[in-house]
């Protein structure tokens, strides 16, 4: 098999991968919402089988599979995803010799989703604790996020001088999404996702009584079950207000990333990359108001989830249009050389 063909087949399998990781994503956050995080109390089988297993009999024994029937489809989808990326981390070890394979991000993928599966575990044993579940959606949105990247393939041109900036602007548009999904998470790990059922107010108030101190302790001991939540209304109505403001900001920092890539690239498919952006943010914001509007319905819910993780692939995409490969011939006049810039692969 030649070069050409390798990495093509390559980056075939990382895209399996990242929709597969898009379904674990989506999974996941169905899982919380219907309460079923703790449908199989043990890991990792349930109730001591690899089955979807009830665990209880009588009345009750429908409720309790249908719980189990939704956390293990999750395992299952999680753990064919770790399959696939352990074949890309040996594909990618395998062929390290090869300057365009990418080897970094395979094996950062893998480590990725080895502390995933002990996340998963801990989330279980411990109760649904807020902060292991909150790195647990994190995790996975990481995984995504590698995979599209290692499925996406490198831009040919060299960047300008303005390109270059716009990286850099990029960079910062992913840390703040980053806390902003980290908001997101807590705000749904510790229920607070009701706690302001209007808007554009929060409890009919622009500035409602809150409880910042209770609302963020990230640790609470241990014997305590989270399903539910534990927190005292104010701390809740804290969390989501927070969550709130920092989609404002995330946004609007979003968008004009977006909006910046779209009239200053001199790459189509950057100009691309842009715009889908600006059309993600968009549509993320729209359907949270939706979400509040029509009293937290769970398709609108779990929509809200894959909406952050259309908001991951769109900033990565465009993270990609502006890190091509590197090697590539000195810069003609204005332009800056590539691999100069160029990360680790």
């Amino acid at each position: 098999m030649n070069v050409q063909r390798r990495l093509f087949w390559f980056r075939r399998l990382a895209l399996a991968g990242a929709l597969l990781a898009a379904a674990v994503v989506v999974l996941g956050a169905w899982v919380r919402l219907t309460a079923a995080g703790l449908g199989c109390p043990d890991w990792p089988g349930c109730y001591g089988h690899i089955y979807p297993n009830a665990g209880a009999s009588g009345e009750s024994s429908a409720v309790h599979f249908a719980k189990a029937l939704h956390e293990m489809i999750h395992r299952y989808f999680a753990s064919t995803l770790g399959l696939v990326i352990a074949v890309l981390a040996v594909w990618a070890v395998r062929f390290r010799g090869d300057r365009n394979q990418p080897l970094v991000p395979a094996v950062l993928a893998f480590l990725v989703v080895s502390l995933q599966g002990a996340l998963g575990a801990l989330t279980v044993t411990l109760l649904l604790k807020p902060v292991i579940v909150t790195a647990h959606l994190l995790g996975g949105l990481t995984t995504l996020g590698l995979l599209w990247w290692l499925s996406l393939a490198p831009g040919t041109r060299q960047l300008t001088e303005r390109e270059l900036a716009l990286r850099k602007y990029a960079l910062a548009g992913l840390a703040v999404l980053i806390l902003q999904l980290a908001l997101g998470g807590w705000t749904s790990t510790n229920y607070a996702a009701v706690a302001c059922p209007d808007l554009p107010t929060c409890q009919n108030s622009w500035w409602p009584q809150m409880d910042f101190r209770d609302a963020f302790a990230l640790w609470r001991g241990l014997d305590i079950n989270y399903e539910g939540g534990v927190l005292a209304h104010p701390a809740r109505v804290a969390i989501h207000f927070t969550h709130r403001l920092g989609a404002v900001v995330a946004g609007s920092i979003l968008i004009s990333l977006g909006v910046m890539a779209a009239a200053r690239a001199g790459d189509p498919q950057l100009k691309r990359a842009g715009l889908l952006l600006v059309l993600a943010v968009a549509l993320q914001i729209s359907i949270g108001v939706a979400t509040v509007h029509w009293g937290f319905p769970l398709p609108l819910a779990t929509l809200h989830n894959a909406g952050a993780a259309f908001l991951v692939l769109c900033v990565v995409t465009l993270l990609r249009a502006l890190w091509p490969a590197p090697g590539k011939p000195a810069p003609t006049v204005g332009m800056v050389p590539l691999h100069r810039a160029e990360p680790p692969r």
